[in-house]
């Protein structure tokens, strides 16, 4: 079979081949089709492009660690306003809890007088709503 190949390759003029894989020769084969300056252009544009492209994920690894400096901050500033709000929330909680103590004391104290409070104080806001409703 070696014998048949080698008399195979002296007829088709490959015995410069003959120490190289198929492969090898199927690429040197492509190879004397390519126009040498068209190969250098194109190398030239991917050389350009690996640069383009190693400069921007560069710039993309210094805006993914400025982010992440920036997340950090936002995240301890969000928790510190979230606690504030929940504090806030107690206190107005506490706060509207003093305020139905006191309103039962004053109607349990002072029936009529609390009554006549409470009215005057709703009136006004009836009247508000009506005209709200009106226009």
């Amino acid at each position: 079979m070696e014998n048949f190949m080698s008399m195979h390759e002296s007829e088709l003029g490959f015995e410069c081949f003959s120490n190289f894989t198929p492969a090898e020769v199927f690429v040197q084969g492509c190879a004397g089709f390519t126009n040498q300056h068209d190969i250098e252009h194109i190398i030239r544009a991917q050389k350009q492009m690996l640069q383009r492209f190693e400069k921007t994920n560069e710039m993309l690894v210094n805006c993914n660690a400025l982010s992440q400096i920036h997340l950090q901050k936002a995240t301890t500033e969000f928790k510190k306003h979230v606690q504030l709000l929940n504090e806030v929330k107690k206190d107005l909680e506490n706060i509207f809890k003093r305020i139905k103590i006191m309103k039962a004391k004053a109607a349990a104290q002072y029936p009529h007088q609390f009554e006549d409070a409470m009215n005057k104080i709703q009136t006004p806001i009836e009247e508000e709503d009506e005209k709200a409703k009106d226009g």
